[in-house]
């Protein structure tokens, strides 16, 4: 494989850069009056408006020249055809065919995997029914009211995120989430359910995962000590793993047990059976619809020109933010208060998939990969990081989130969904344009100062303005529009991933710590450990 620094498409992008050094954002609006209209897309129910990106008709085709030279295309044909793309562990990555309809074919190694597929769909949206429906019993014969899901990482973040998203939607027992392995976390849930109308799903892909076993045992003690012990926590409890052996032998009832395969990476897994709580909280019929929301958005991605393609034009601009322009982070700013953990969300999958220096050739990456990724309530950061990314040393390129619609049951539900999107907006155009010097005393002058004064306080209260961004519009926060959000940066991630040359489905990294715990557990490991009471 060629050095992709020194590819044709690489370093016409890099000449093209270094021309535009010097061009600002507001040059390139007072030069397009179609700008806004030229620079957005829409898919799936979002709509995406990427003007404020520090990019030209030029770049674009540049860098979408740089997807075709990478097979952008032939990759999201084997992404679909179900190859094993993720080399190093020989696995399709696949979780795609957990949100298709029943009817799709899709096949791995040559097997479709549809019908299993909608095989382990059936059968949670019973249970979740079931439980919603109070016909699941505990074991004093009481109707399941709180449900506790014990995971981390993947089988955590998730769901989790979802729960909180769709809130308004959620009519069924209450759902709470434990990852932490810091016992405060689940005793701080644990201390004010009651046992006999408590259930507890235990996600692990291997049934081994040192946190979540850790926090299993001591929710079974809690449902021992309350008197419901052996045989009788039966309906307590649910396993999802794709080691069903394992959660047998520990314990876990075949008929209480979801599976999943070994297709479907954790970060990529709440499609799956590790949607259960999301089935229970919000019912089956809305958690399909957030199922075939992500379907619609695969269906653009495999089909759509790469320019209009909403994966491939969010991907190609983080590109050109990381490579081009030198950017080593990327903001992920959401506005609707109910995508709080959005972020990290998005934050585990992509730099978990594209935090790599290795590429599927073993050989160094000569280029940057993956950005750093943070980010939260774009409200709440305006009132304190916002400083930097208006007046700081560093350009930090911006995705916003927001939604245009909104039905809170509030009586000034308006007036408070008006001043959400109009703070997203100004923040997007603030951060684009910018105020020069000349603006800015004039804007003193009109606050009461004097020529004088202002002058002295100009340099202070300027912005230089020229942060890329882009906005991606929901029409509403539901079930389908969350999953269409969602499998848009699945894709995102996916198309980066090729144009690096990455594998971003392994995650050699995470699995080191894991291998050192274990390794310090032993005691030659513990010789090796800080005194008590030592600096770690």
């Amino acid at each position: 494989m060629s050095a992709l620094t020194q590819s044709r498409a690489w370093r016409a992008l890099a000449s093209h850069a270094r021309a535009l050094r010097e061009v600002h954002l507001n040059d390139l609006f007072a030069g397009d009056d179609s700008r806004a209209e030229s620079f957005s897309a829409e898919a799936a129910g979002l709509f995406l408006d990427y003007s404020k990106q520090r990019l030209t008709r030029e770049t674009r085709d540049l860098l979408l020249g740089l997807a075709e030279q990478q097979e952008m295309e032939g990759w999201i044909a084997r992404l679909f055809a179900g190859e094993p793309i993720n080399h190093t562990e020989q696995r399709a990555a696949y979780h795609m065919a957990l949100r298709a309809p029943r009817e799709a074919v899709m096949a791995v190694a040559g097997h479709d995997v549809m019908p299993e597929v909608h095989a382990v769909l059936d059968r949670m949206t019973t249970f979740a029914d079931a439980l919603r429906s109070g016909r699941w019993k505990g074991a004093k014969r009481r109707a399941i009211t709180d449900v506790v899901n014990i995971g981390i990482g993947g089988s955590d973040l998730g769901p989790r995120m979802v729960a909180d998203a769709l809130q308004d939607v959620a009519d069924g027992p209450r759902t709470h989430f434990v990852s932490n392995v810091d016992g405060a976390q689940i005793h701080g849930i644990l201390s004010s359910l009651d046992p006999s109308t408590t259930l507890f799903i235990v996600v692990s892909k291997t049934f081994t995962t040192q946190e979540t076993m850790t926090n299993a045992a001591s929710a079974r003690r809690w449902l021992q000590d309350a008197g419901i012990e052996g045989a009788a926590q039966s309906p307590h409890l649910v396993a999802i793993t794709a080691a069903p052996q394992k959660s047998g032998a520990a314990g876990y009832p075949a008929e209480h047990t979801f599976t999943f395969w070994d297709w479907v990476g954790g970060r990529y897994s709440l499609w799956s059976a590790l949607g259960l709580p999301l089935a229970i909280a919000i019912g089956s019929k809305a958690f399909r619809e957030f199922l075939a929301g992500g379907q619609a958005m695969d269906a653009h991605f495999r089909s759509a020109p790469l320019d209009k393609n909403l994966p491939v034009i969010l991907a190609m601009s983080g590109v050109w933010n990381r490579n081009f322009l030198l950017c080593p982070t990327q903001l992920l700013s959401t506005y609707p208060s109910r995508l709080v953990r959005f972020a990290p969300f998005v934050q585990q999958m992509d730099m978990e998939s594209n935090g790599k220096r290795i590429r599927k050739d073993g050989q160094p990456c000569n280029t940057d990969t993956g950005p750093i990724i943070w980010g939260g309530l774009g409200i709440d950061g305006q009132h304190a990081y916002f400083q930097l990314l208006h007046q700081g040393t560093h350009r930090v390129p911006v995705e916003f989130v927001g939604v245009l619609n909104e039905d809170t049951p509030l009586p000034l539900a308006a007036e408070h969904h008006r001043v959400v999107n109009l703070n997203l907006r100004a923040q997007a155009q603030a951060l684009a344009v910018g105020r020069d010097e000349a603006s800015t005393l004039q804007a003193l002058m009109a606050e009461g100062m004097s020529a004088e004064q202002a002058e002295v306080f100009v340099s202070q209260r300027s912005f230089r303005g020229d942060v890329p961004s882009s906005t991606i519009w929901l029409d509403a926060l539901t079930p389908h529009s969350l999953g269409a959000l969602i499998a848009l940066y699945e894709h995102k991630v996916f198309t980066q991933a090729a144009i690096w040359g990455i594998n971003a489905y392994d995650q050699w990294g995470v699995e080191l710590g894991k291998t050192m715990a274990k390794q310090m557990e032993t005691p030659r490991g513990a010789s090796h450990l800080p005194p008590a009471g030592g600096n770690a």
